[in-house]
């Protein structure tokens, strides 16, 4: 009998990236999911459950009924700008749903949770690239709300029998290579989502906020990690959780970084056009540049990436994007 594994929020971009992967490895799956930004379409194997998170006795419902070995928790928003305008939303989605959750499965007997973090929880690190020991100083509610999560799970893990791992994404982006999945918002924040969608004329301008960082070219630095590897990392995660392996908070990127200037490049190269670019002021809570120490999950996991390449990225995301629209 396969493992069963329950994911909450295995409706969004990497949940559902993450849900085809589980399957795919023969792992039994249901995604529980509110669709708030999430989509059903995106659930492509396993069962699917409507339910939010703050209804609790569904949830435990859910829960026991299905009798998961571990839980994937995907379920957060996500928005940087978002957090800053509107805080409590993210205390409550983040931080008090991921408290109802694990008080779930503590009362479910369900010991083993994989958690959705990220490289917010650093801030504006003093040293690049940034390892898992840095500080931890948030300058965002959104970071906040991650790191208190994962506070949160440590004091579990230390007094529950509760294990955990902890992936702290950096900028995940592209789309399943084969064209299954892709990232659909509503509202797309992300740079390369926005960009691809304007190569394709969907948006008549791409903004481009802050010309006067500290790096390079003046414009800020994210790690860009593809999907599909980040998906493989969440295998490989469950299977060291699985097999007893304890408490990891690990890294999630390439080890090197991308500038808006160099992937506004690379989006005119896989398009063939040239954006229009609308410059903006620095958006609120965005630090200068984000760049993952990812030697950690190397080392615990045997994690290798595939897809490390900016221009496989974009690509992915402009096939994905420019074939959705047909």
């Amino acid at each position: 009998m396969s493992d069963r594994i329950l994911v909450t929020g295995g409706a969004g971009y990497i949940g559902s990236h993450v849900v085809l992967a589980l399957s795919e490895a023969g792992y039994e799956v249901l995604t529980y999911d509110n669709l708030s930004t999430g989509n059903r379409w995106a659930v492509l194997e396993g069962e699917f459950v409507l339910g939010d998170l703050d209804d609790g006795e569904l949830f435990r419902k859910t829960v026991r009924r299905f009798r998961p070995d571990a839980v994937m928790h995907f379920a957060a928003s996500i928005e940087v700008e978002e957090s800053v305008r509107n805080p409590l939303k993210y205390y409550r989605n983040n931080t008090v749903n991921l408290v109802e959750t694990a008080r779930v499965m503590a009362e479910e007997n369900v010991e083993n949770i994989i958690f959705s973090s990220t490289a917010a929880v650093y801030g504006s690190p003093d040293q690049i690239p940034v390892s898992e020991t840095a500080p931890l100083l948030p300058i965002n509610p959104y970071g906040a709300s991650k790191m208190m999560s994962e506070r949160i799970l440590s004091d579990l893990s230390l007094t529950a029998g509760f294990d955990y791992v902890a992936l702290r994404y950096f900028n995940v982006a592209g789309a399943d290579p084969l064209g299954r999945l892709g990232q659909v918002y509503r509202n797309p924040t992300h740079l390369i989502t926005r960009a691809v969608k304007t190569a394709l004329g969907q948006f008549d301008r791409l903004e481009l906020y802050g010309t006067d960082y500290p790096t390079p070219d003046g414009t800020c630095i994210r790690d860009y990690i593809h999907v599909t590897d980040l998906a493989r990392a969440h295998i490989l995660a469950l299977e060291y959780l699985l097999e007893g392996g304890g408490v990891k908070v690990l890294n999630c990127g390439y080890g090197h970084g991308s500038s808006v200037r160099e992937v506004i490049e690379s989006v005119g190269r896989v398009s063939h056009s040239r954006l229009p670019i609308v410059t903006c002021p620095r958006r609120e809570g965005d630090p200068a540049e984000l760049v993952a120490d990812c030697s950690l999950i190397k080392e615990v996991f045997g994690w290798q990436p595939v897809h490390d390449d900016l221009d496989f990225i974009v690509k992915t995301a402009f096939e994905w994007e420019k074939n959705r629209n047909k």
